[in-house]
């Protein structure tokens, strides 16, 4: 019996878990069938019980062994024919004709509970016709960061595909050392990406760029099908959600390290967990990807590479946008749609950036973004921890430093926050908000818990102990990073000297 005749085997355990046929709709062009690779000894890490449940799946049912052998890739529901979608991108600015899931099945399509449509994908399944030279499989510690970050970053309140289970497969990968193999099951809205439009655009095939077009309106914008020029609009629906999800990041010290087409989702969510990190001490170009050696992806850059990417997408549209192969025409539909970019973006940040400083949206003046600035400016300098300085600056008096040593001492000199926060405090006198308000605004858009690198390795070692323990204990305080938990601390504290991350790496 072949692998694949073992991973068609589906029984009544599999069916129970129905899925859609994946990315229904769309011609064969779009994907190529793709049989995950079953493993020796499945075992489930990890269940997203929460989200399991909002897709309408029973937690009992995926915990046990038919369960876990869907999760695995070892049985596929009789529902569905498991595809890896085609798609190319722009890589540190070099395009790349054929890319495609080379380690990734989408086995299939589920409706949540709030009627929005998901994909359920296998990362690390194994070989499938875009693998190249590749495995197809995936190694623990890249799979155990995307696990935590897709669910801080959701915790966050901010889009991101999601995970649901993170299981070992009894066998080893080789990256040069033999490492602990792993699959991640994601869930996304889609997995259509600035790279799936320039897969065909570049190949000369305005029709399947226009069927895909098509498909993501139906999907993620079918307000647009009425529209006079859905094409246009459907651009500026994609410049606005990309400039609003970059802007989230940066208000929570987010880099993603790997801002590529092929990684940039049409659907506005979070995609590919490679070299990300939050930030602990803030630098505005901190970069932490081991391959990005010219900074292009670092963290104040982000604003820049998004608009260039989407400069990409536009590009593949063009055709579609001015009628009778009119180009400048097209041109000018695609410089207004782009638009929405840049105005997505400094609504998000500088809005951000108020809440952030405790100040109201309603009594918003002119220097209020100079203001958060040079308190930026001032963390740069004097080394402080980006996410504890706006959650203790929270908790701070306003119209009494008296009790500012938790987050003056943050500084390297705290003397550069004292003259920031007289400044501060008259800018608060003049809202004249009540202070309890402005503390508890102030907590819900500061979070006390974010993933940093340091707490991915030591949990990736103790699982590697036999201890999910702390694995647990972190993914809860993740899901709720913006309440206190005075018994889950630690996981609030920066690295030591000993413990700063410097590089991160893609894991593939």
């Amino acid at each position: 019996m072949t692998a694949a005749d073992t991973a068609r085997q589906a029984d009544a355990g599999a069916d129970a878990l129905a899925l859609e046929t994946p990315e229904a709709g769309l011609p064969e062009q779009f994907y190529a069938p793709a049989e995950p690779t079953p493993v020796p000894a499945p075992h489930v890490l990890h269940l997203n019980r929460p989200l399991a449940e909002h897709l309408g799946l029973d937690p009992a049912r995926l915990a046990r062994p038919d369960g876990v052998a869907v999760l695995a890739g070892n049985r596929i529901p009789s529902s569905v024919r498991p595809v890896a979608l085609a798609y190319a991108g722009h890589q540190f600015g070099a395009f790349a004709p054929r890319l495609g899931d080379g380690r990734a099945v989408l086995l299939g399509e589920r409706v949540d509970r709030d009627g929005v449509r998901r994909d359920i994908q296998l990362k690390g399944a194994g070989r499938t016709p875009f693998s190249g030279m590749g495995d197809g499989r995936a190694e623990l510690f890249p799979v155990l960061g995307e696990y935590l970050a897709s669910e801080g970053m959701a915790g966050l309140g901010i889009p991101t595909t999601r995970s649901l289970a993170m299981l070992t497969t009894g066998e080893t990968v080789s990256r040069g050392e033999h490492h602990t193999g792993a699959v991640l099951t994601r869930v996304a809205r889609s997995h259509v990406r600035v790279g799936t439009f320039e897969y065909f655009a570049r190949n000369g095939d305005p029709a399947s760029v226009q069927v895909l077009a098509d498909h993501v309106i139906a999907r993620h914008d079918p307000e647009l099908r009425d529209s006079d020029r859905p094409y246009r609009d459907l651009l500026a629906a994609v410049a606005r959600r990309t400039g609003e999800l970059i802007a989230n990041w940066m208000l929570v010290g987010f880099v993603h390290g790997v801002l590529n087409t092929d990684n940039i989702s049409v659907a506005g969510e979070t995609l590919d967990y490679g070299p990300f990190a939050w930030m602990d001490a803030y630098h505005p170009s901190a970069c932490f990807s081991a391959v990005d050696v010219y900074g292009r992806y670092a963290f104040d850059q982000q604003p820049r590479i998004g608009s260039w990417n989407l400069c990409r997408f536009a590009e593949t549209l063009l055709p579609l946008l001015g009628a009778d192969a009119d180009l400048e025409a097209a041109k000018t539909a695609a410089y207004d749609a782009l638009a929405e970019y840049d105005s997505a973006f400094d609504r998000v940040w500088q809005a951000g950036l108020r809440r952030k400083i405790g100040l109201a949206e309603e009594t918003a003046q002119a220097g209020d973004t100079d203001l958060a600035g040079r308190l930026l400016n001032a963390m740069a300098e004097q080394g402080a921890d980006f996410t504890l300085t706006f959650r203790r600056l929270a908790a701070v008096s306003g119209d009494d430093p008296a009790h500012d040593d938790p987050v003056r001492r943050l500084f390297a000199d705290p003397e550069a926050f004292d003259v920031w926060a007289r400044d501060w405090r008259a800018r608060l006198a003049r809202e004249g908000r009540d202070d309890a308000a402005r503390r508890a605004a102030m907590c819900a858009v500061n979070p006390a818990y974010v993933l940093r690198k340091h707490h991915v390795y030591a949990v990736y070692k103790a699982v590697l102990d036999g201890d999910t323990g702390d694995l647990d204990r972190l993914w809860r305080v993740l899901r709720e990073p913006y309440a206190d938990h005075p018994d889950m601390a630690a996981w609030a504290q920066p690295p030591a000297a000993a413990e700063r991350v410097r590089w991160t790496f893609c894991g593939t």
